[in-house]
């Protein structure tokens, strides 16, 4: 895939997919999620974890009993996390946001959806049909669980400081009911980043 034909979020990542991965997989999904943990759904679920980048939030769902498909864009971070979660029953797709054309076109509907640093590589017009995509993808009652990182971008990087209230009423108006908010600081001690976590469920 050349440069040209990538989402422009994902500038900058293939190229550091080996240094990422050391970063990414420096931490657990269980420090990532502490605070969120009881609101996902027990075993056995179905879970698509979005711009799933080497697959550490993936494999360790898939361990606890979850039915997992992690989609991510970028080819590099894609071949890295198949090779560190092989066993791990994982099914990997090459799916972007806004429109994630191919799981919806698998009318596939998933009990939870994750998006772990993914939603501020959307433009804020991009928001909107992304918010659709996302919303088609529920299963009834199912969660959309959501970070928003705040700080300064990286150079290369293509990121939006985006406002949660905005992210809510998104989602508020597509049935996806805001069940949780929260604020964290960084986990890799970058200067001047946090993140709010934010937790939606669809009407039944």
């Amino acid at each position: 895939m050349s440069a040209a034909d990538r989402p422009a979020g994902t500038a900058g990542y293939g190229e550091a997919a080996e240094q990422l991965a050391v970063q990414y997989e420096s931490v657990s999904f269980t420090e990532v999620h502490r605070s969120l943990l009881h609101l996902y759904p027990a075993a056995p679920a179905a879970v698509l974890d979005i711009g799933a980048g080497t697959g550490r939030d993936a494999a360790a769902l898939a361990a606890l009993g979850h039915r997992v498909v992690a989609a991510e864009p970028t080819p590099e971070l894609r071949a890295v996390g198949e090779r560190l979660h092989a066993a791990s029953g994982v099914r990997w797709v090459a799916d972007s946001l806004p429109s994630l054309p191919l799981l919806n076109a698998e009318g596939s509907r998933f009990d939870l959806l994750l998006l772990t640093a993914v939603w501020m590589h959307l433009t804020p017009a991009e928001c909107p049909p992304a918010m659709d995509a996302l919303a088609r993808l529920l299963a009834p009652g199912g969660r959309l669980a959501l970070t928003l990182r705040h700080g300064p971008v990286p150079p290369g990087r293509r990121m939006f400081d985006l406002p949660p209230e905005r992210t809510v009423t998104l989602a508020d108006a597509r049935g996806l009911h805001l069940l949780h908010r929260g604020e964290r600081p960084d986990l890799h001690g970058r200067g001047g980043v946090h993140w709010t976590e934010l937790v939606f469920e669809r009407g039944r």
